[in-house]
């Protein structure tokens, strides 16, 4: 029962991180090109910005690239590995756009200048009151979130024996 679990979930597990890391990429493509030398205002506080983050969330730890992208490349195995863990079509989309969010962002850091761990995420979405933020980080916000409360759902079911 496993195997045959296990490839429908790998498929779309693997459709929607394919889907956010193209979204992602394309997004940081337009960005660098549209966005290097000036801001877009889009409306009220939301606005287009290029900012280049060499550390973690909030551009914390910055100079710590190599270990970061070391840590983000674990990450994708286990959440590739977690993938037979669930069920549900929403469970599964989920850890999609975490594992697609996690891999843009590795995408970033492997094969922008200066290389292999020093390179900067683009960020540009800034909403000039939290801290610039791009669509994989997003994507994994969203996935974060929709396995969390997936997982609530299904432990609560588990315990009313549903």
């Amino acid at each position: 029962m496993a195997t045959s679990q296990k490839a429908p979930t790998s498929f779309w597990v693997a459709l929607s991180a394919v889907f956010v890391i193209a979204a992602d990429q394309w997004s940081k493509y337009w960005a660098v090109g549209a966005l290097s030398d000036r801001s877009v205002d889009v409306f009220g506080t939301l606005r287009f910005h290029l900012t280049a983050n060499t550390g973690f969330a909030f551009s914390t730890g910055q100079g710590l690239g190599p270990i970061l992208g070391f840590v983000a490349l674990v990450i994708v195995v286990v959440l590739w590995r977690m993938r037979s863990r669930f069920s549900s079509l929403v469970g599964t989309l989920a850890l999609g756009f975490v594992l697609g969010g996690a891999c843009g962002n590795l995408i970033d850091r492997a094969l922008r200048t200066p290389g292999w761990g020093r390179g900067a995420v683009v960020d540009f979405i800034d909403l000039q009151f939290w801290p610039v933020f791009n669509v994989a980080d997003m994507a994994i916000v969203v996935g974060v979130l929709l396995l969390s409360a997936t997982m609530w759902i299904e432990q609560r079911r588990g315990m009313n024996g549903a």
